[in-house]
């Protein structure tokens, strides 16, 4: 138990260390744009027919290079855009913390895409829209050169997780919280 209670301290630091960088350094909206059309190259690269998809859709939200880790306990953060027609409307970040079996690190990219104007309306009217409570996800799993789940399409919101890179691989979106970025 004494070990135990010496090691919390010690997570918490390691989760600190890992993302007090991404969160001291604010993007400014231009740097955020090239990186949201970055990802969306490598979301329309890794899935078969999200061209398709983006176009049929109310709104995207992009969420470029979202870090993920932690030792027990965890977090998660990014800053990304809302486009709708091709372009940005609106700045988001997303945030999350966990507790229990995590170790490791990831980068990745996090796609939200709106297909109901009413899912669309209730995002964008919220303070702090958490995946999962105030709307449910539907997270499409892919692989590489994947298609896309059609099943999932009659979903208000789809969500992808794409570009992952790291040792921390956990498509969950479930308890993310977006939170509109004031500029």
């Amino acid at each position: 138990m004494k070990h135990r209670n010496r090691f919390v301290p010690l997570a918490l630091a390691a989760t600190l260390a890992l993302f007090l960088p991404a969160l001291a350094a604010a993007e400014s909206a231009r740097e955020i744009d090239a990186h949201v059309d970055a990802a969306l190259a490598r979301f329309r690269q890794e899935v078969k027919g999200a061209d398709r998809l983006l176009a049929r859709s109310r709104a995207v939200l992009v969420l470029p290079r979202v870090i993920k880790g932690g030792l027990i306990l965890g977090g998660e953060y990014g800053e990304g855009a809302l486009r709708m027609g091709g372009r940005s409307v609106a700045y988001y970040s997303v945030a999350a913390a966990s507790f229990g079996l995590t170790f490791g690190g990831e980068m990745k990219d996090i796609i939200l895409v709106f297909l109901d104007r009413d899912a669309l309306g209730k995002f964008r009217a919220s303070e702090g829209w958490e995946a999962g409570v105030d709307g449910n996800v539907a997270v499409v799993k892919t692989g590489a050169g994947a298609s896309i789940d059609t099943t999932k399409l009659n979903e208000p919101i789809l969500g992808f997780v794409v570009g992952v890179k790291g040792l921390l691989v956990d498509a969950s979106l479930k308890g993310s919280k977006f939170t509109r970025i004031k500029r």
